[in-house]
């Protein structure tokens, strides 16, 4: 498969150089960092639960009629300006591995994500965060970078793939569980007389 049409398991990125965080992609017309002083290190992003729910349910929603549709217009409109250099063209074939094999993105509407990195600036400003919906047969594997714009989150970048989902055999067997002796029995206690409220041993 060649670089291209294997775009779509890596990430998308509209300014690459700019953004300095994740090889592979589509690169857009972002401008290289200049030698600068050293940036600040990543740091927990201020968003709250539901915010997060929003940006990656918009976002994958967004990408799943897209490729229903076939049509990217709406995915890329909702992105930053450096996301918009990608046409809507460009985004069919990046994702055109999603519509050869029918993938629907439509359970991200009711399945609770895991995040496997939580949402943290990066030195360049960007909201970055990484996760999965634990789905049967298959998860859906997502990260996503987004750009501030007008005080808005914007999608500057995503990747999404698949892998198997289910539970994981162990890899070492469990240890037998040593058998505990027996207890003895518990002697019987006295029988309740029904109707009489009075208590006793029962009778032959």
């Amino acid at each position: 498969m060649s670089g291209r049409g294997a775009a779509w398991r890596r990430l998308v990125l509209a300014g690459l150089a700019a953004a300095g965080l994740l090889l592979g992609g589509i690169a857009g017309t972002g401008q290289a960092q200049q030698e600068q002083a050293p940036l600040p290190d990543p740091r927990p992003a201020d968003i709250d639960r539901n915010g997060v729910l929003i940006l990656v349910r918009t976002t994958l929603l967004a990408l799943d009629q897209a490729n229903k549709t076939g049509n990217y217009t709406v995915l890329r409109d909702l992105g930053a300006p450096g996301f918009q250099a990608n046409s809507a063209a460009t985004l069919a074939e990046i994702f055109a591995g999603h519509r050869r094999d029918g993938i629907d993105l439509g359970g991200v509407a009711v399945l609770e994500p895991q995040l496997t990195l939580l949402p943290r600036i990066e030195s360049n400003g960007m909201l970055h965060m990484a996760g999965f919906f634990p789905s049967v047969p298959t998860q859906v594997n997502f990260e996503l970078l987004f750009a501030p714009v007008n005080r808005q989150w914007r999608l500057f970048g995503l990747s999404v793939n698949f892998s198997e989902g289910g539970p994981v055999a162990p890899d070492v067997a469990p240890e037998p569980v040593a058998e505990t002796p027996a207890e003895p029995p518990i002697a019987p206690t006295p029988a309740i007389r029904q109707g009489t409220g009075e208590s006793g041993t029962s009778a032959n």
